[in-house]
């Protein structure tokens, strides 16, 4: 692995805490396929982790509360042929995850007031536009 991967800032996956799992992948790869234990299976236990900060860690296990079993969040990678490319995007897409869930929620929108020339503007092509419709449905007879 080239790890370590970084979450976010100075925190990084911790891998006496990363749980590994191998299995044979199904996809493109011939014989090859039928011998090797190409797909990944990741586990880290969120609910137990001393490597996040207890604020992080919090809004983790709220935010990735569908996806935990038992307080662990897993991950799976079989899109590669080789099971050491497999642990190398299990692991990234795992950082990832944890980066997400434990971002800082982003701050409130302010409401804006639409300006009066704009709302000015609107009505008047709106007016303009009903008028060529109005005028195509003329009565002539």
């Amino acid at each position: 692995m080239s790890g370590p991967y970084p979450i976010r800032g100075s925190v990084v996956l911790p891998e006496a805490e990363l749980v590994w799992r191998f299995s044979r992948s199904s996809g493109p790869g011939g014989q090859h396929v039928n011998t090797s234990d190409s797909q990944v299976e990741l586990k880290f236990d969120l609910a137990a982790t001393k490597a996040l900060p207890p604020v992080w860690k919090e809004r983790a296990l709220e935010r990735l509360a569908s996806r935990l079993v038992g307080g662990v969040l897993s991950v799976r990678a079989s899109e590669h042929r080789s099971q050491w490319r497999n642990r190398e995007a299990a692991a990234v897409r795992l950082a990832a995850v944890l980066a997400e869930a434990t971002a800082p929620p982003p701050k409130p929108r302010r409401p804006t007031k639409i300006p009066r020339g704009i709302n000015e503007r609107r009505l008047r092509e709106k007016k303009a536009r009903a008028e060529t419709k109005r005028g195509r449905s003329a009565r002539d007879w």
